[in-house]
């Protein structure tokens, strides 16, 4: 099945076959690994989609990449490039690594020019999406009506389920980080940054609209957990409906991610709102503001007694005036995620 419906690929609004072949492994010798790309991929005829220039020794074109990802087109000791410009019959130019800037293919004829092109893309595009993740899209949930049955939370949890293995004060969230997040997304350099920015503020009349230009109430009440064993748990959620009845919570944080999935060329969100009417906000999350979680921080609990005692605690209400774009492992002057952009519904 996987040639007869072989997964497809969408880069700047054309629609690539991807043929799966086997994946090649060798040790990595470099300060910056290069490895051959995971897949080979059957290319389309080629065509106009690119801005390719007509130049005195023939045409050009220039495509924006971040830095990061240098490495996947060079290959180990140059190999990827070098195939690249011998089955193209291009030339390919890649600033220093670190250096942000523009690769350049240049070639005799425009098709061998949009072909390498074409290939490049789809070799990022794979790549790209086994980048950690560096920014989310946010309602933030740290009212101080929340924060404070959160904290209410915290320590009746710890003085009636202490003892129970894995719970201390360590696994709870910043109560000025509490939040709820939409989707995620893998911006690898400043221009990435911005561009995301600009898409957002695509989406504010939209937004409004459904919101008809007012905050939402919403009500912060109860906790769950995602995975089958209650005792093994590495994360709840408190869970957060609007109080109107509404599911405009859900339908204006859909819009703002349905702008990045069809909008964002290199798009690597992944959705963690569900279809039901209640959505999940994070109780237990990373930790630090600056680095990585720590081993501790993924190490399950047993949530068993909490779910039992605290499955409809309530935490708070409030009213929810915006989404933002949150970086990771970062915090503002108010204890939150700073932002790289944000739109309010009213």
């Amino acid at each position: 099945m996987e040639v007869l419906r072989p997964a497809l690929i969408n880069i700047n609004g054309r629609i690539y076959r991807k043929n799966q072949v086997q994946e090649e492994s060798y040790e990595e010798e470099d300060e910056f690994p290069y490895s051959e790309p995971v897949a080979e991929e059957c290319l389309e005829e080629p065509c106009d989609a690119y801005n390719i220039q007509q130049t005195d020794k023939g045409f050009r074109c220039a495509i924006d990449v971040p830095s990061v990802l240098y490495k996947y087109i060079i290959g180990k000791k140059g190999e990827t490039r070098k195939r690249l410009e011998s089955e193209t019959k291009t030339s390919i130019s890649i600033p220093k690594q670190g250096v942000e800037g523009q690769i350049v293919i240049t070639g005799a004829h425009r098709a061998a020019v949009s072909s390498a092109v074409t290939r490049i893309e789809v070799l990022i595009d794979s790549f790209r999406r086994k980048q950690p993740f560096t920014h989310f899209l946010s309602f933030a949930l740290n009212d101080a009506q929340v924060q404070q049955g959160f904290l209410r939370f915290r320590e009746q949890v710890l003085e009636r389920c202490g003892q129970d293995a894995g719970v201390d004060e360590s696994i709870f969230q910043n109560p000025a980080k509490l939040h709820l997040t939409i989707g995620t997304l893998a911006l690898l350099n400043e221009q990435e940054v911005t561009r995301a920015s600009e898409l957002l503020q695509q989406c504010q009349d939209v937004i409004r609209d459904i919101t008809e230009a007012k905050p939402l109430p919403v009500e912060v009440r109860g906790i769950e957990y995602m995975n089958d064993d209650p005792s093994m748990v590495d994360v709840l959620y408190a869970k957060v409906a609007v109080q109107d009845g509404s599911d405009n919570c859900s339908v204006a944080g859909g819009q703002s991610l349905s702008v990045f999935v069809f909008s964002w060329p290199y798009d690597t969100l992944c959705s963690s709102v569900n279809s039901s009417d209640r959505r999940s906000a994070r109780v237990s999350e990373d930790k630090g503001a600056s680095g990585r979680p720590s081993a501790k921080d993924r190490e399950a609990f047993n949530a068993k007694n909490i779910l039992q005692m605290f499955g409809e605690f309530y935490f708070g209400a409030f009213q929810l005036n915006s989404v933002q774009i949150s970086q990771r492992f970062s915090t503002d002057d108010t204890g939150y995620y700073s932002s790289a952009g944000h739109v309010t519904f009213s």
